[in-house]
C-alpha cells in the first residue's frame, strides 16, 4: 500500500508533493500534541490552599498566594476550593522558580484558567507580593474580593467585634512583618482600629491569662 502511494505521490508536481507531505507532518505534530502535551502534568492531590502535589510526588507552590494554614478560618475551605479545580487534573506549570526555603512555586494553568488567579477570586487566600508576567491583574482581582468581604475578608473571618462571645473581647493581633503576638484590651488606644484576622492565627481571648498562654502580650498602648 505504502509502495502505491509513493507510486503516485511521484506522478503529481513536486510542490504539490511537498505540500501534502507539509501538512501531513503538521497534522500528526497536533494530534500528539492534543493526545500528550509536553508541557502538562498530572495533579495527584491537594496539601493546603497553596500546595499541589503532582505526578512524581513533587510538591509546589502556587506563586501569588498564601492559604491560611489548615487548622485556621478558612484553612480547609482553601484546600477544598482547590481541589475542586485541580485534583485529578493535569495542569500546565509556568513561571517556575524556587522560594526563600529552596521549594519550587510557580504560576498554574488548568486549561485556559490560571489557577493562581482563581484562588483570589475566591476569597480564601491572601496576595502574596510577587513579579511574574500576571503580576497586574492577579494583584487586581485580589483587591477586588477583599473589597466585596469575600472568604477570609467576611465576617466569619476578619473580625472588629466578636459575634460568637461579645464578653470574650480581648484581641490577639499578630504583626504580619515580624510575626510579634500582641493582644488589646478594649482601653488599648489602637483597640477600635483592631482587626482579629482569624485566617492568619489571630484570636479573641476571654482572659489576659488565656491570651499569655497563647503567645500573646499586652501590647504598649494598653494603660
Amino acid at each position: 500500500m505504502s509502495t502505491l502511494i509513493s507510486r503516485k505521490l511521484l506522478k503529481l508536481p513536486k510542490l504539490l508533493i511537498y505540500i501534502i507531505l507539509g501538512a501531513s507532518l503538521l497534522l500528526n505534530a497536533f494530534l500528539l500534541k492534543q493526545k500528550s502535551p509536553a508541557d502538562s502534568v498530572k495533579v495527584l492531590g491537594v496539601i493546603d490552599g497553596d500546595t499541589l502535589v503532582l505526578a512524581g510526588k513533587v510538591r509546589l507552590r502556587l506563586r501569588h498566594i498564601d492559604a491560611p494554614e489548615l487548622q485556621f478560618c478558612g484553612g480547609q475551605e482553601a484546600k477544598t476550593e482547590l481541589e475542586k479545580m485541580v485534583s485529578g487534573k493535569s495542569v500546565r506549570i509556568e513561571e517556575k522558580i524556587m522560594d526563600q526555603q529552596g521549594r519550587p512555586m510557580a504560576l498554574v494553568y488548568q486549561g485556559s484558567t490560571l489557577i493562581n488567579q482563581s484562588m483570589l477570586e475566591s476569597g480564601w487566600v491572601r496576595y502574596h507580593s510577587d513579579l511574574t508576567s500576571r503580576t497586574d491583574e492577579i494583584q487586581a482581582v485580589a483587591d477586588q474580593a477583599k473589597a466585596e468581604h469575600l472568604g477570609i475578608y467576611s465576617p466569619s473571618c476578619y473580625q472588629k467585634e466578636n459575634p460568637d462571645n461579645p464578653k470574650c473581647n480581648i484581641k490577639g493581633n499578630i504583626d504580619k512583618s515580624t510575626k510579634v503576638k500582641k493582644y488589646y484590651l478594649p482601653n488599648c488606644a489602637q483597640y477600635n482600629f483592631t482587626i482579629v484576622e482569624k485566617d492568619i492565627g489571630e484570636d479573641w481571648f476571654c482572659t489576659e491569662k488565656e491570651a499569655q498562654a497563647a503567645g500573646f502580650s499586652r501590647a504598649e498602648t494598653c494603660k
